[in-house]
């Protein structure tokens, strides 16, 4: 999932962020849930915040569901832009670069 951070805030862009589907998968309806669950704005359409106290249990989220192996990994993976800087490291694991 493409990913960026703004003035200590992570974003993740709305066009990566799994669908919820009614019927649909158990594991990425699970995994739609629990993104949002800890999201500070997860507005439809719109890129989701994650503020920094939020990081450590995004982090563990997905290093979750990618061992689990019923998602592709671009889908549990951050992918920052190389503008970015420096990957905070309590993301670093679970983060690469565009």
């Amino acid at each position: 999932m493409r990913a960026k951070i703004d003035n200590q805030v992570l974003f993740l862009y709305h066009e990566d962020l799994p669908e919820f589907k009614k019927g649909g998968s158990v594991v990425r309806n699970s995994y739609f849930w629990a993104l949002r669950s800890i999201a500070g704005r997860s507005t439809r359409y719109r890129d989701w915040e994650y503020e920094p106290e939020v990081w450590l249990a995004l982090a563990r989220m997905l290093s979750s569901f990618a061992e689990s192996g019923y998602l592709g990994y671009r889908e549990t993976i951050l992918e920052f832009p190389l503008s970015q800087g420096e990957i905070p490291g309590v993301l670093r694991d679970v983060s690469t670069w565009e």
